[in-house]
Protein backbone atom coordinates (compact mmCIF):
# COMPACT_ATOMS: atom_id res chain seq x y z
CA UNK A 1 0.00 0.00 0.00
CA UNK A 2 1.21 3.49 -0.91
CA UNK A 3 0.74 6.46 1.40
CA UNK A 4 0.82 10.12 0.40
CA UNK A 5 2.23 12.53 2.98
CA UNK A 6 2.56 16.30 3.17
CA UNK A 7 4.85 18.45 5.31
CA UNK A 8 3.13 21.69 6.30
CA UNK A 9 6.41 22.92 7.83
CA UNK A 10 10.04 21.96 7.24
CA UNK A 11 10.62 18.57 8.87
CA UNK A 12 14.21 17.44 9.51
CA UNK A 13 15.54 15.09 6.85
CA UNK A 14 16.88 12.73 9.53
CA UNK A 15 13.24 11.89 10.24
CA UNK A 16 11.82 11.87 6.72
CA UNK A 17 14.68 9.64 5.56
CA UNK A 18 13.03 6.85 7.59
CA UNK A 19 10.11 6.77 5.13
CA UNK A 20 10.58 4.01 2.57
CA UNK A 21 9.25 3.63 -0.98
CA UNK A 22 5.73 3.04 0.31
CA UNK A 23 5.56 6.77 1.06
CA UNK A 24 5.14 9.46 -1.59
CA UNK A 25 5.42 13.16 -0.84
CA UNK A 26 2.66 15.46 -2.06
CA UNK A 27 1.95 19.18 -1.85
CA UNK A 28 -1.82 18.62 -2.07
CA UNK A 29 -3.31 18.66 1.43
CA UNK A 30 -6.67 17.37 0.24
CA UNK A 31 -5.18 14.13 -1.13
CA UNK A 32 -2.80 13.38 1.77
CA UNK A 33 -3.06 10.25 3.91
CA UNK A 34 -0.63 11.65 6.46
CA UNK A 35 0.42 15.12 7.60
CA UNK A 36 3.62 16.19 9.32
CA UNK A 37 3.41 19.61 10.97
CA UNK A 38 5.15 21.88 13.43
CA UNK A 39 3.54 25.31 13.86
CA UNK A 40 1.24 25.64 10.83
CA UNK A 41 -2.34 26.54 11.79
CA UNK A 42 -4.62 23.72 10.68
CA UNK A 43 -7.90 25.03 12.11
CA UNK A 44 -9.12 26.47 8.83
CA UNK A 45 -7.78 23.67 6.63
CA UNK A 46 -10.31 21.14 5.37
CA UNK A 47 -8.95 17.58 5.56
CA UNK A 48 -9.65 15.22 2.67
CA UNK A 49 -11.42 11.91 3.16
CA UNK A 50 -8.07 10.11 2.83
CA UNK A 51 -6.46 11.79 5.84
CA UNK A 52 -5.68 9.15 8.46
CA UNK A 53 -3.26 10.86 10.82
CA UNK A 54 -1.40 14.05 11.72
CA UNK A 55 1.98 13.96 13.45
CA UNK A 56 3.10 17.13 15.23
CA UNK A 57 6.88 17.34 15.46
CA UNK A 58 6.68 18.89 18.91
CA UNK A 59 4.60 18.70 22.06
CA UNK A 60 1.92 21.40 21.82
CA UNK A 61 -1.05 20.74 19.52
CA UNK A 62 -3.10 23.92 19.93
CA UNK A 63 -2.56 24.58 16.20
CA UNK A 64 -4.42 21.36 15.32
CA UNK A 65 -8.20 20.86 15.76
CA UNK A 66 -7.62 17.46 17.34
CA UNK A 67 -11.03 17.20 19.00
CA UNK A 68 -12.78 17.69 15.65
CA UNK A 69 -10.37 15.31 13.98
CA UNK A 70 -11.25 12.61 16.52
CA UNK A 71 -14.83 12.72 15.23
CA UNK A 72 -13.51 11.95 11.75
CA UNK A 73 -11.23 9.13 12.88
CA UNK A 74 -8.09 11.18 12.23
CA UNK A 75 -5.49 10.30 14.85
CA UNK A 76 -3.29 13.19 16.01
CA UNK A 77 0.15 12.45 17.40
CA UNK A 78 2.71 14.61 19.19
CA UNK A 79 6.28 13.97 20.28
CA UNK A 80 6.44 14.49 24.05
CA UNK A 81 9.95 14.65 25.45
CA UNK A 82 11.73 14.81 22.09
CA UNK A 83 12.48 18.52 22.53
CA UNK A 84 12.62 18.50 26.34
CA UNK A 85 16.34 19.07 26.71
CA UNK A 86 16.37 22.07 24.38
CA UNK A 87 13.54 23.74 26.31
CA UNK A 88 15.18 22.86 29.64
CA UNK A 89 18.40 24.59 28.62
CA UNK A 90 16.50 27.69 27.51
CA UNK A 91 14.70 27.86 30.87
CA UNK A 92 18.02 27.69 32.73
CA UNK A 93 19.33 30.46 30.47
CA UNK A 94 16.15 32.46 31.12
CA UNK A 95 16.71 32.31 34.88
CA UNK A 96 20.25 33.60 34.46
CA UNK A 97 19.21 36.34 32.03
CA UNK A 98 16.53 37.52 34.44
CA UNK A 99 18.49 37.28 37.68
CA UNK A 100 21.52 39.12 36.30
CA UNK A 101 20.99 41.88 33.77
CA UNK A 102 23.17 40.23 31.15
CA UNK A 103 21.12 41.62 28.26
CA UNK A 104 21.37 45.16 29.63
CA UNK A 105 25.10 44.76 30.16
CA UNK A 106 25.72 43.52 26.64
CA UNK A 107 23.66 46.38 25.19
CA UNK A 108 25.66 48.86 27.29
CA UNK A 109 28.91 47.52 25.84
CA UNK A 110 27.52 47.85 22.30
CA UNK A 111 26.39 51.42 22.97
CA UNK A 112 29.83 52.35 24.36
CA UNK A 113 31.94 50.47 21.85
CA UNK A 114 33.60 53.69 20.62
CA UNK A 115 34.87 54.56 24.12
CA UNK A 116 38.63 54.02 24.09
CA UNK A 117 38.57 53.72 27.89
CA UNK A 118 35.66 51.29 27.95
CA UNK A 119 37.48 48.83 30.21
CA UNK A 120 37.69 51.47 32.94
CA UNK A 121 34.22 52.88 32.28
CA UNK A 122 32.74 49.38 32.51
CA UNK A 123 34.05 48.96 36.04
CA UNK A 124 31.90 51.89 37.13
CA UNK A 125 28.87 50.96 35.01
CA UNK A 126 28.69 47.27 35.89
CA UNK A 127 26.96 47.85 39.22
CA UNK A 128 23.80 48.65 37.28
CA UNK A 129 23.78 45.14 35.81
CA UNK A 130 25.03 43.09 38.76
CA UNK A 131 21.87 41.23 39.76
CA UNK A 132 21.68 38.16 41.97
CA UNK A 133 22.69 34.50 41.85
CA UNK A 134 20.24 31.62 41.47
CA UNK A 135 22.00 29.29 43.91
CA UNK A 136 20.02 29.01 47.13
CA UNK A 137 16.87 30.50 45.60
CA UNK A 138 13.53 28.70 45.43
CA UNK A 139 12.28 27.60 42.01
CA UNK A 140 8.67 26.57 41.49
CA UNK A 141 8.02 24.26 38.55
CA UNK A 142 4.37 24.06 37.50
CA UNK A 143 3.97 20.89 35.45
CA UNK A 144 6.35 17.96 35.90
CA UNK A 145 6.13 16.30 32.53
CA UNK A 146 9.08 15.59 30.24
CA UNK A 147 10.28 19.21 30.29
CA UNK A 148 9.33 20.17 33.83
CA UNK A 149 11.16 17.26 35.39
CA UNK A 150 14.34 18.05 33.46
CA UNK A 151 14.14 21.69 34.56
CA UNK A 152 13.57 20.64 38.18
CA UNK A 153 16.51 18.24 38.21
CA UNK A 154 18.87 20.70 36.49
CA UNK A 155 17.93 23.51 38.87
CA UNK A 156 18.43 21.27 41.90
CA UNK A 157 21.91 20.36 40.65
CA UNK A 158 22.67 24.11 40.39
CA UNK A 159 21.97 24.51 44.09
CA UNK A 160 18.39 25.75 43.94
CA UNK A 161 15.63 24.59 46.26
CA UNK A 162 12.98 23.18 43.90
CA UNK A 163 9.24 22.90 44.49
CA UNK A 164 7.10 21.12 41.93
CA UNK A 165 3.36 21.01 41.30
CA UNK A 166 1.57 18.56 39.05
CA UNK A 167 -1.76 16.97 40.05
CA UNK A 168 -1.36 14.45 37.22
CA UNK A 169 2.20 13.40 37.98
CA UNK A 170 2.83 10.04 36.34
CA UNK A 171 4.72 7.20 37.96
CA UNK A 172 7.45 7.43 35.30
CA UNK A 173 7.83 11.17 35.87
CA UNK A 174 8.02 10.65 39.62
CA UNK A 175 10.80 8.09 39.21
CA UNK A 176 12.77 10.53 37.04
CA UNK A 177 12.56 13.39 39.53
CA UNK A 178 15.36 14.08 41.98
CA UNK A 179 14.42 13.11 45.52
CA UNK A 180 15.31 16.64 46.56
CA UNK A 181 12.38 18.11 44.61
CA UNK A 182 9.51 18.91 46.97
CA UNK A 183 6.13 17.95 45.51
CA UNK A 184 3.45 20.52 46.42
CA UNK A 185 -0.21 19.55 46.60
CA UNK A 186 -1.43 23.06 45.77
CA UNK A 187 -0.18 25.47 43.12
CA UNK A 188 -0.74 28.29 45.62
CA UNK A 189 2.26 26.98 47.59
CA UNK A 190 4.40 27.63 44.51
CA UNK A 191 3.03 31.15 44.19
CA UNK A 192 3.65 32.02 47.83
CA UNK A 193 7.09 30.50 48.39
CA UNK A 194 9.15 30.77 45.23
CA UNK A 195 11.65 33.32 43.94
CA UNK A 196 11.39 31.92 40.40
CA UNK A 197 8.34 30.31 38.79
CA UNK A 198 8.41 28.42 35.49
CA UNK A 199 5.35 26.98 33.75
CA UNK A 200 5.27 23.69 31.84
CA UNK A 201 1.64 22.75 31.29
CA UNK A 202 -0.44 22.49 28.09
CA UNK A 203 -2.76 25.30 27.04
CA UNK A 204 -6.17 23.95 28.09
CA UNK A 205 -9.35 25.74 29.09
CA UNK A 206 -8.37 25.03 32.69
CA UNK A 207 -4.85 26.49 32.36
CA UNK A 208 -5.26 29.46 30.02
CA UNK A 209 -4.59 32.67 31.90
CA UNK A 210 -3.68 30.77 35.07
CA UNK A 211 -0.96 33.31 35.83
CA UNK A 212 -3.21 36.31 36.35
CA UNK A 213 -3.61 39.19 38.80
CA UNK A 214 -5.03 36.87 41.47
CA UNK A 215 -2.12 34.43 41.17
CA UNK A 216 0.45 37.22 41.03
CA UNK A 217 -0.97 38.79 44.18
CA UNK A 218 0.03 35.64 46.09
CA UNK A 219 3.62 35.76 44.82
CA UNK A 220 6.67 37.20 46.53
CA UNK A 221 7.59 40.75 45.62
CA UNK A 222 10.45 40.56 43.14
CA UNK A 223 9.51 37.14 41.75
CA UNK A 224 10.78 36.13 38.31
CA UNK A 225 8.27 34.36 36.05
CA UNK A 226 9.34 32.24 33.06
CA UNK A 227 7.00 31.05 30.34
CA UNK A 228 8.46 28.67 27.77
CA UNK A 229 5.26 26.65 27.43
CA UNK A 230 2.47 28.74 25.82
CA UNK A 231 1.79 32.48 25.91
CA UNK A 232 -1.91 31.81 26.61
CA UNK A 233 -1.00 30.54 30.09
CA UNK A 234 -0.21 34.08 31.28
CA UNK A 235 -2.58 37.04 31.35
CA UNK A 236 0.06 39.35 29.98
CA UNK A 237 -1.83 42.57 30.68
CA UNK A 238 -1.89 41.60 34.36
CA UNK A 239 1.80 40.73 34.08
CA UNK A 240 2.69 44.17 32.67
CA UNK A 241 0.90 45.85 35.55
CA UNK A 242 2.82 43.66 38.02
CA UNK A 243 6.11 44.56 36.34
CA UNK A 244 5.26 48.24 36.44
CA UNK A 245 4.45 48.08 40.16
CA UNK A 246 7.57 46.08 40.97
CA UNK A 247 5.65 43.04 42.23
CA UNK A 248 7.26 40.98 39.47
CA UNK A 249 10.95 41.62 38.83
CA UNK A 250 11.21 40.09 35.35
CA UNK A 251 8.96 38.18 32.95
CA UNK A 252 10.73 35.94 30.45
CA UNK A 253 8.60 34.70 27.58
CA UNK A 254 9.51 32.58 24.58
CA UNK A 255 6.49 33.92 22.66
CA UNK A 256 6.91 37.32 20.98
CA UNK A 257 3.75 39.40 20.64
CA UNK A 258 2.74 43.04 20.59
CA UNK A 259 1.74 42.97 24.26
CA UNK A 260 5.16 42.17 25.71
CA UNK A 261 7.75 42.93 23.03
CA UNK A 262 9.99 45.77 24.20
CA UNK A 263 8.02 46.36 27.39
CA UNK A 264 9.59 47.20 30.76
CA UNK A 265 10.74 44.13 32.64
CA UNK A 266 10.04 41.73 29.77
CA UNK A 267 12.73 39.56 28.25
CA UNK A 268 11.10 38.18 25.12
CA UNK A 269 12.84 35.40 23.20
CA UNK A 270 11.83 34.59 19.58
CA UNK A 271 10.36 31.14 20.27
CA UNK A 272 13.70 29.34 20.54
CA UNK A 273 12.77 26.72 23.13
CA UNK A 274 12.67 23.71 20.83
CA UNK A 275 14.59 25.33 17.99
CA UNK A 276 17.84 23.44 18.32
CA UNK A 277 19.17 21.11 15.67
CA UNK A 278 19.02 18.23 18.13
CA UNK A 279 15.42 18.92 19.20
CA UNK A 280 14.17 19.29 15.64
CA UNK A 281 15.91 16.06 14.65
CA UNK A 282 14.53 14.18 17.66
CA UNK A 283 11.00 15.43 17.01
CA UNK A 284 11.15 14.51 13.33
CA UNK A 285 12.42 10.99 14.00
CA UNK A 286 9.79 10.40 16.69
CA UNK A 287 6.95 11.79 14.54
CA UNK A 288 7.88 9.56 11.61
CA UNK A 289 8.13 6.46 13.80
CA UNK A 290 4.70 7.12 15.32
CA UNK A 291 3.17 7.71 11.90
CA UNK A 292 4.69 4.57 10.39
CA UNK A 293 3.63 2.39 13.30
CA UNK A 294 0.07 3.64 12.95
CA UNK A 295 -0.20 3.41 9.17
CA UNK A 296 1.59 0.07 8.83
CA UNK A 297 0.52 -1.68 12.04
CA UNK A 298 -2.45 0.29 13.33
CA UNK A 299 -0.69 0.90 16.66
CA UNK A 300 -1.24 4.19 18.49
CA UNK A 301 1.52 5.70 20.63
CA UNK A 302 1.51 9.33 21.86
CA UNK A 303 -1.83 10.38 20.41
CA UNK A 304 -3.61 13.39 21.89
CA UNK A 305 -7.12 12.45 20.72
CA UNK A 306 -7.19 8.64 20.77
CA UNK A 307 -5.97 6.17 23.41
CA UNK A 308 -2.64 4.36 23.28
CA UNK A 309 -3.31 0.89 21.85
CA UNK A 310 -1.00 -1.72 20.34
CA UNK A 311 -0.84 -5.32 19.16
CA UNK A 312 2.78 -5.07 18.06
CA UNK A 313 3.86 -5.77 14.47
CA UNK A 314 1.06 -6.77 12.09
CA UNK A 315 2.38 -10.26 11.39
CA UNK A 316 -0.90 -12.20 11.47
CA UNK A 317 -2.91 -12.96 8.34
CA UNK A 318 -5.24 -10.04 8.89
CA UNK A 319 -5.62 -6.97 11.09
CA UNK A 320 -8.39 -4.40 11.28
CA UNK A 321 -8.31 -1.08 13.17
CA UNK A 322 -11.52 0.58 14.31
CA UNK A 323 -11.99 4.13 15.62
CA UNK A 324 -15.31 4.29 17.45
CA UNK A 325 -17.27 6.07 20.12
CA UNK A 326 -16.71 5.03 23.71
CA UNK A 327 -20.07 3.30 24.23
CA UNK A 328 -21.07 -0.05 25.68
CA UNK A 329 -20.89 -3.40 23.87
CA UNK A 330 -18.78 -2.31 20.89
CA UNK A 331 -16.39 -5.24 21.33
CA UNK A 332 -19.38 -7.57 21.49
CA UNK A 333 -20.69 -6.07 18.26
CA UNK A 334 -17.37 -6.52 16.44
CA UNK A 335 -16.77 -10.07 17.64
CA UNK A 336 -20.35 -11.05 16.80
CA UNK A 337 -20.01 -9.79 13.22
CA UNK A 338 -16.70 -11.58 12.74
CA UNK A 339 -17.93 -14.77 14.38
CA UNK A 340 -21.06 -14.98 12.23
CA UNK A 341 -18.86 -14.49 9.15
CA UNK A 342 -16.64 -17.38 10.24
CA UNK A 343 -13.63 -15.12 10.84
CA UNK A 344 -11.49 -16.48 13.66
CA UNK A 345 -10.09 -13.87 16.04
CA UNK A 346 -6.49 -14.30 17.13
CA UNK A 347 -6.10 -11.25 19.41
CA UNK A 348 -7.92 -8.07 20.43
CA UNK A 349 -6.73 -4.80 21.96
CA UNK A 350 -9.27 -2.18 23.01
CA UNK A 351 -8.67 1.10 24.80
CA UNK A 352 -10.80 4.16 25.49
CA UNK A 353 -10.12 7.84 26.05
CA UNK A 354 -12.92 10.26 26.82
CA UNK A 355 -15.64 10.06 24.19
CA UNK A 356 -13.67 7.84 21.84
CA UNK A 357 -12.16 4.38 21.80
CA UNK A 358 -9.96 2.31 19.54
CA UNK A 359 -9.92 -1.40 18.77
CA UNK A 360 -7.33 -3.53 17.01
CA UNK A 361 -8.30 -7.04 15.98
CA UNK A 362 -5.97 -9.70 14.59
CA UNK A 363 -7.56 -12.53 12.63
CA UNK A 364 -6.21 -15.71 11.05
CA UNK A 365 -7.37 -14.85 7.49
CA UNK A 366 -7.94 -11.67 5.49
CA UNK A 367 -11.30 -10.09 6.31
CA UNK A 368 -13.77 -10.16 3.38
CA UNK A 369 -14.91 -6.76 2.10
CA UNK A 370 -18.58 -7.42 2.91
CA UNK A 371 -17.61 -8.09 6.55
CA UNK A 372 -15.69 -4.81 6.63
CA UNK A 373 -18.84 -3.04 5.47
CA UNK A 374 -20.80 -4.67 8.30
CA UNK A 375 -18.23 -3.40 10.81
CA UNK A 376 -18.69 0.12 9.42
CA UNK A 377 -22.47 -0.03 9.69
CA UNK A 378 -22.78 0.84 13.39
CA UNK A 379 -23.60 4.49 14.15
CA UNK A 380 -20.94 4.38 16.86
CA UNK A 381 -18.17 3.47 14.40
CA UNK A 382 -16.13 6.43 13.16
CA UNK A 383 -13.66 4.69 10.88
CA UNK A 384 -12.67 1.14 9.93
CA UNK A 385 -9.27 0.54 8.39
CA UNK A 386 -7.98 -2.80 7.12
CA UNK A 387 -4.28 -2.90 7.91
CA UNK A 388 -3.79 -6.19 6.03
Amino acid sequence: MKYKYICLNPIAAVGLNNLDDRYERTEDFASADAVFVRSAKMDEMSPGENLLAVARAGAGVNNIPHAEYAKKGIVVFNTPGANANGVKELVIAAMLLASRDIVGGVEWVKANAADAAISKTAEKAKKSFAGTEIQGKKLGVIGLGAIGQKVANAAESLGMEVLGFDPYLSVDAAWNLSRAVKHCKNVEDIYRECDFITIHVPALDSTKGMINAEAIAMMKTGVIVINAARDALVNEKDMLEALESGKVRKYVSDFPNATTAGKKGCIVIPHLGASTEEAEDNCAVMAVREMRDYLENGNIVNSVNYPACSLGPANKAGRVAICHKNVANMIGTFTSILGKAGVNIDAIANKSRGDFAYSLIDVDAPIPSDVVEMLKASDAVVRVRVIK
